[in-house]
């Protein structure tokens, strides 16, 4: 299995591809290209390398699966077995999306035969556009994030934060509500937020600078249990705009594996998933999600009732039963 990644510009005059293998034998694919190109020069780059990469290894017919309809860019002449679609995201409500990904959206969609989507609420809007749509909701490593069940040293920069603490962790961006944040921080001076995340596509100065708001900067994956072990209530503050019209977090069930009693904004895939389970509080006011957290904090005071919930919500999720359920639908269009 090949991942082929965003490119990354040198200092270099010469284009190569920088290959590592992962775990399970997946290798990572990394375009770098020198800078100052144009979009055409970077596309025709791509293109000559991925065709001399995939002929030196002696692939074809792929199974061609797509993340983005930009990257038709480069590989709209590639014959696959089955080329797949997985639509994570509504990306063309994103700030800052390209005024093509649209049509190159059109375009993938004409040219798949699978489409997957991360949510039920895109597989609402996707499946009057292809014939072959499958919703697949978000899941999760119990077994990773389980960890934070175990008590276990904070990391350093989280050791020093009064209780109670209230967590995130993903992109601060346009669709995570500032406001709300903010709001409830200077009402309640006795609750700590802690922020885990790169702030990306908003000005890092228009965050608000409140004492018990603990902006930690982004970590990596293997970290995010020790992270979440200290957090008494996790949070998804998400604001209610276009760009998360569609969006199924998949921080939520990695809140609940890790113990964490949850309070959400009305994000439809997390109500219609999560809010009826009583580990996951739906709030959509300053006040009311003010009243959830602290509802929810009680909660975490019932540790085994929490606990036994959660397991009850996560039963039937894993990414192997995810994945097993994809590469039947893959094998039948094949």
């Amino acid at each position: 299995m090949f991942f082929v990644e965003e490119p990354i510009d040198t200092e270099s005059q010469t284009a190569w591809l920088d290959v590592r293998t992962e775990e399970a034998g997946v290798r990572v694919v990394v375009p770098r290209l020198p800078g100052r190109r144009t979009p055409e020069q970077t596309n025709d780059t791509l293109r000559t390398l991925l065709d001399e990469f995939f002929a030196a290894e002696g692939i074809y017919d792929p199974v061609l699966w797509y993340y983005t309809p930009m990257s038709l860019d480069f590989t709209d002449h590639l014959k696959g077995a089955v080329t797949v679609y997985d639509c994570m995201d509504e990306l063309s409500a994103f700030k800052g999306a390209p005024p093509r990904l649209i049509e190159c959206e059109r375009t993938l969609l004409a040219k798949a035969d699978l489409v997957f989507t991360g949510g039920y609420s895109l597989w609402e809007a996707k499946r009057t556009l292809h014939a072959n749509a499958h919703p697949f909701p978000s899941s999760v490593d119990v077994a990773h994030f389980g960890q934070a069940r175990v008590e276990q040293p904070d990391p350093d920069d989280q050791a020093a934060i009064p209780h109670p603490r209230l967590g995130f962790y993903g992109v601060i961006d346009e669709r995570f509500d500032i406001d709300l944040i903010g709001t409830i921080a200077e009402a309640r001076p006795d609750l700590h937020f802690v922020l885990v995340g790169p702030v990306v596509k908003i000005d890092p100065e228009t965050l608000p600078k409140n004492p018990n708001i603990h902006y930690l900067g982004p970590k990596v994956y293997d970290e995010l249990p020790r992270y979440l072990a200290g957090w008494d209530v996790a949070l998804l503050p998400f604001a209610l705009n276009e760009s998360t019209r569609f969006i199924s977090p998949t921080k939520t069930p990695e809140y609940l594996a890790g113990g964490c009693p949850a309070v959400s904004t009305p994000i439809t895939d997390v109500v219609r998933t999560y809010g009826d389970t009583g580990v996951v509080r739906i709030a959509r006011t300053p006040d009311e999600f003010t009243a959830a957290i602290d509802a929810a904090l009680d909660d975490a005071k019932d540790r085994d009732r929490l606990l036994a919930t959660a397991d009850g919500v996560l039963r039937d999720m894993s990414w192997d039963k995810t994945w097993n359920e994809m590469k039947e639908k893959i094998e039948c269009a094949i």
